[in-house]
């Protein structure tokens, strides 16, 4: 019978690497996974949609003049667009695809949510 190893190789074979990586890839799969997801920007109210919209970070600043259907009460946060939950300062809205806005926002897309 012959030596299937190679004088001055690593002493590696193929069979050898392919047992090394499934069982380095189980471990890893047993591993828990951390990822840093970056948090999605937020709307500025610069942006061209949020101008368009007239939206403003906090409902208190918006103008009545150029607003006259704003109401104080009326908030990103009791929004029927709003995506995130109640107690979230930052989340998403429908009208600014990924971008998040301020639960204490306004814009003339606001609308009730349903009963």
């Amino acid at each position: 019978m012959t030596n299937r190893k190679i004088e001055g190789s690593l002493g590696a074979s193929r069979r050898d690497f392919v047992g090394r990586a499934a069982g380095g890839a189980c471990l890893l799969a047993a591993l828990p996974v951390r990822v840093a997801w970056a948090a999605p920007p937020r709307v500025e109210e610069s942006d061209e949609t949020a101008q368009q919209l007239g939206y403003r970070h906090d409902t208190k600043t918006v103008d009545k003049k150029k607003h006259p259907r704003h109401a104080a009460s009326q908030e990103c946060v009791n929004c029927a667009l709003w995506q995130g939950t109640p107690t979230e300062a930052w989340a998403g809205c429908a009208m600014f695809g990924r971008k998040q806005i301020a639960a204490r926002g306004w814009c003339q897309a606001w609308a009730a949510k349903p009963a």
